[in-house]
């Protein structure tokens, strides 16, 4: 009887391994320079989603879900649910909802935007972990409608 492997190629493996960490870098990197740069939390979340994406397809699903179960991605993902809501109520301490409670640092500096980045790295975790559960169920719904 044949065994089945699970992902691609060693080649492809081996990229991968090498990429994967840099990718994951590269989206915090985007999310904590969001209000200096293009980007944010939207974009950091969807390069971070997809460093765990790119994982599940190089060595298939069961290895990525070790990194990331699909708990800790709803975890995640209402994590930062939360603290964006958080973020947004804890304003009401200034009079306003989302106001700017956190003091202003030097323009152009890492932190100079006050609420922003905590906004950036709320929407991240959402965007981030919703995308990555997305994948993965549409992954399993694939599977499952498939002849053995």
């Amino acid at each position: 009887m044949k065994e089945t492997r699970q992902g691609m190629t060693i080649i492809v493996k081996t990229i991968t391994r090498l990429t994967v960490g840099l990718i994951f870098l590269y989206g915090i990197y985007i999310v904590l320079h969001g209000h200096l740069t293009p980007g944010g939390g939207f974009a950091g979340g969807v390069i971070m989603a997809l460093a765990f994406i790119h994982l599940m397809i190089a060595f298939g699903k069961e290895t990525a879900l070790k990194k990331l179960s699909q708990a800790k991605a709803a975890f995640l993902e209402n994590l930062g649910a939360l603290m964006f809501l958080s973020v947004a109520a804890l304003g009401f301490s200034g009079g306003y909802f989302f106001y700017n409670f956190i003091k202003k640092g030097m323009p152009f500096h890492l932190l100079s935007a006050g609420i922003i980045p905590l906004c950036n790295i709320a929407i991240c975790l959402k965007v981030g972990a919703g995308l990555f559960s997305i994948f993965v169920t549409l992954l399993i719904l694939n599977n499952t409608g498939r002849k053995k």
